[in-house]
Formats: structure tokens, sequence, C-alpha cells
């Protein structure tokens, strides 16, 4: 743990990459093979589940620091981080200890089966025996939300040059499926087991977004064009008679989309293709807050499958016939996936005429489109809400698929956003760097109430948008404007008006207004206007397309 400690420390304290990458790899060179795959999980967000909760952490804390509740609670207010508030308050460590890291995850572990009053023994006796960032870190790992500045990118390019193996093959044997608890350095890193990669997907190719002008791209013919959607991004893999889908966040989610077993028998065997999951109620493509009454539940409903069904919509296909084909050009790629949508397409067809089981190939293409000039691609673009989507993607014909956000051949070219005008209600303090000042806000906009009287009614949170400098005129304002408190929020008195923008809306009935955004971030702080300017809620729902 003092090694691990250590490098958290390290990381923790810079801001250049080179520094971090040498330090991870100082790390590798160093650890013993279990803290390795720990490490490596840690930071690629494998994280063991939470053993105690952070009521009984809190408590549990202000006891053993001998301090009242409420003045535990206000310094984590102040301080905005759980574990470095506990770091901060505990006295100073006497003892130490030498266990691993591995050795606090397995006890970690079975910490959870275990009673409150072996909890609270099992915190207090390591709680006195760590120094500070030990402590901080021991604690982040207990909450289960353990996060630092570090890429799984950049942890990857620290392994690659630990073990000499190639940073791309790295990335690959470290999705998937795998377990910290059972699995080894050796099996994880350094062997080469065919079984191992069955379910495993490709690193993702990300894009960047287009800063300037489109046209800066240079000759359009060398660029095809395609909507860019806005679901869940995915690799569907068929291996040896299986399904495996896995989203953009490595998790693998093939249980949530049963409609997706149907390519089993029709998507021959070795094919990975990446797409978007998408939903398509009423065979049209939804809104992703359809999606959301899909994510995060536990079982899916026959009725649930009914009112909100999925479609994947592919656009690329990274393995074909069992080989890696990511090194092909895209235009090449192109053609395989549309072969292969072609003859899904023509057996779905088949079984609809003999009342075949496959009636309904949940399988879109996302169409590609050339053009002759950046004016026809703009107002391609143009259409992008029309068609239900964010924008286009730009993809160079001839580019490999990559690993990770590259720039150069893939660039996204999103719509410019919605907007509207709100006033700000509410006030939260912000997090890390941030948590001293109020940067979390509420916005509201005018509604009638049922006596007809105008009120302001909050819609949306933001915390993005905004200066340094912003930030902290607006969080003086805000220390001098208060009207209530409820724990680290404040509501102040409606006078400052801010442009939001935001990417989607939709109806929805688990919010207050009626409705929800997508995306929501500060475009501008209307100096200019007084809160009597601001739009309405009514305005904010003939956006809704």
């Amino acid at each position: 743990m003092k090694n691990f400690a250590l490098l958290i420390k390290t990381l923790d304290s810079t801001n250049k990459t080179t520094v971090k990458v040498q330090a991870l790899t100082d790390y590798f060179l160093k650890a013993n093979d279990a803290d390795k795959v720990w490490t490596i999980a840690i930071l690629s967000h494998r994280r063991p589940p939470r053993p105690v909760n952070t009521t009984l952490l809190r408590t549990w804390a202000s006891e053993l620091a001998q301090i009242p509740l409420w003045l535990f609670e206000e310094s984590y207010h102040i301080v905005g981080d759980l574990a470095e508030t506990i770091a901060l308050v505990i006295p100073a460590a006497n003892q130490s200890s030498d266990k691993s890291l591995t050795v606090f995850l397995e006890e970690m572990i079975a910490l959870k089966k275990k009673t409150d009053d072996d909890k609270k023994a099992y915190l207090y006796e390591n709680w006195k025996v760590l120094n500070y960032y030990e402590r901080f870190v021991f604690t982040k790992l207990i909450t289960g939300g353990f996060r630092i500045g570090v890429s799984q990118k950049l942890m990857t390019r620290a392994l690659a040059k630990a073990t000499e193996i190639d940073e791309d093959i790295l990335a690959y044997k470290l999705m998937g499926n795998w377990d910290p608890n059972i699995i080894t350095f050796q099996q994880l890193v350094l062997e080469k087991n065919e079984s191992d990669y069955l379910s495993k997907p490709y690193p993702f190719y990300l894009a960047y977004a287009i800063e300037g002008e489109a046209s800066d791209l240079g000759d359009i013919q060398e660029w095809s064009a395609e909507h860019k959607w806005d679901g869940i991004r995915s690799q569907v893999i068929l291996r040896n008679d299986e399904l495996f889908v896995w989203s953009r966040g490595e998790e693998l989610v093939t249980d949530k989309f049963p409609e997706f077993e149907k390519f089993i028998g029709v998507i021959p065997n070795g094919t990975v293709i990446d797409g978007e999951i998408l939903p398509f109620p009423k065979g049209n493509i939804g809104t992703f807050n359809d999606l959301q009454t899909r994510i995060g539940r536990k079982t899916i409903s026959a009725a649930l499958l009914k009112k909100v069904p999925v479609i994947l919509k592919a656009y690329d296909v990274l393995e074909w016939e069992g080989k890696d084909i990511r090194q092909l050009p895209f235009i090449e790629r192109r053609e395989i996936l549309e072969k292969l949508f072609k003859m899904v397409t023509n057996e779905n067809n088949q079984n609809k005429v003999t009342g075949g089981s496959q009636s309904s190939i949940p399988l879109h293409l996302s169409v590609t489109k050339h053009f002759s000039s950046w004016d026809e691609l703009a107002k391609e673009r143009d259409r992008s809400r029309e068609m239900h989507s964010e924008g286009l993607m730009l993809k160079r014909k001839d580019s490999p698929y990559l690993v990770g956000r590259k720039k150069g051949d893939w660039w996204k070219w999103k719509v410019d956003p919605l907007t509207i005008d709100a006033v700000l209600t509410y006030a939260m303090r912000g997090h890390g760097r941030r948590s001293n000042l109020f940067t979390d806000y509420t916005f509201a906009l005018w509604s009638e109430n049922e006596e007809g009287e105008k009120e302001l009614m909050t819609f949306a949170k933001a915390y993005s948008g905004l200066t340094d400098t912003e930030f902290g005129k607006l969080d003086a304002w805000i220390k001098k404007n208060t009207l209530e408190r409820f724990g680290p929020v404040r509501s102040v008195t409606p006078y400052h008006v801010f442009e939001i923008a935001f990417e989607g809306i939709a109806l929805s009935k688990r919010h207050k207004s009626g409705v929800a955004t997508r995306f929501p971030r500060m475009l501008r702080w209307r100096k200019d206007k007084n809160i009597h300017e601001a739009n309405t809620l009514e305005d904010l729902k003939l956006l809704i397309p």
C-alpha cells in the first residue's frame, strides 16, 4: 500500500503527462505481480464494490476524530471530497502498516459481508496506522469511488514501457470481463491465451470535434460522411455461436439487450460490428431519454421490450471471418459491412416469407454519403435534428481503425446546441480544486401556476462553461445573496440570467418541469438581461422535436 499511495500522490500532484507515465512505469517495474493486477484494475475502473456506506463512514470518522458530526459535515462541504476530509480530521498515525495493496483489497471485499461493528473496528484499526496519504487512498478504495487524473490510455502506455509489449496489444488484452480477484499478471499481461479472446472487444476509436471550418480538412472527395447517432456506442461480437455486447465504457451489457440474440446464426461467427445502440419505438429512432428507461434495469420486462425496443445502427466492422481487419481502409471495411447487411437483410426477408423465427433482425446500416462540396455537406448537417442525430461524422476514406482518440482521420461535426435564457436559483460547492467555490448551479424558467401567477420552475443543472474569473465573481455574489441553506446547497436571490446550451430535449415524467435536457452547460452570462427577460417553460417545450 505504501508504494501505491506514493504513486497516487505523484499522479495527483502533476498535470504533466510525461511525469505521470514515468511514475507509473517505475511502479510497474517495482511492484509485485498481484499489486500490478489490482493497480491495472483500479485505473481501468474495475474497483471492488463499496463495503461501507458513506453515512457510516462520516459518523465513524467524526467519532474517531472526536469532533461533532455537524463540524465534520461542514468540513466535508468545504474540502469537497469525503476521503480527503477523513484523512485530514483523523489524528496522525504513530504506527505503520506493511500490508500490500492486494491484502487491503482482499480484506475490503471480505468486509462487505461483515457486521457494522466489525466494519467499524476494521476501519479504526487501519485509519490509526496509516499516514495521511495512505489513509486517503485506503478510504478512497473503501468508498468505491476511486478516480485519479490518469486515463487508461496513459496507464497502458506506462505498462507497455515496463513490459516492452506493444501498446495496442496491451490495450486489447486489458479489454474484456477479467476479474482481478482470480487472474494473475502472467495470465492478464504476459501470456497469450487464445481462449481468453472469445469475448474481447477491440479498443474503441474516438473522434475529435471540428474546431474551425470543416472545409479546412481539404479535398471533400477524400472524406465520407454519416450522421452521428445519439445512443450507446457499442461493439457487438459473434464468435463460436456466442453473442457479446460491449459498451464504450468497457461494460458487458449483453443481457440488457436481448433483442440482439437474433443475430446468432444470422451474422457469421468471427464478426465484430462497431455501432450505436438506439431506441426504436414505433419503428422510429427515439431519444436518449427513451433509452434511459432501459439503462440500469436489472431485468428488462416484456412490456418494456415492446415499448422501447432497440436496434444496432452499424457503421463499421472490425473483425470479419475471424480476422482483425482494422488496418484496412475505411471504405474497404464499409464494403464488407454493406455486404454483411445485405446478407442479413435477405435472410430476414426470406424468414418473413417462410414464417421463420428471425422475422425482425434489429440491425440497421448507418448510411455513408459522399458530397461534391462542403456547402452540400453543411446542408446535410442542418438536417441532423430532423434525422434524430447530433450532427455528422466525417471519416477519411483511407483511414484505418485506430485506438483511442486521435486527430486527423475521424471528426465529429455536431449541430449548434439548443439554447434558452434561464435564471440562477440554487448553487452548490464544486469538487476538487473548486471545492471552496460555489460552481454547481440550478437554473429555472418562468412558468404559470394554478392561480395564473408567474413563478420560477427549475429545469436543469450545469457546472461548466464559465471562466475561473467568472466563477470567482459569481461565488462572491452567491455568498452575499444566500436566501436559505440546505446542507451544501444554497438558494439565492433570483437576479442573474444565463444562456444555457444543451444537445437534446425530451418530455420527462421524472422531472418536475416535465422536461429533460441533455448535456446542459452555461454558454454565456447574460449581464445584459434582467430576470423578467428570461425564457418561459413553454418556450423550452417548443424546442422539443
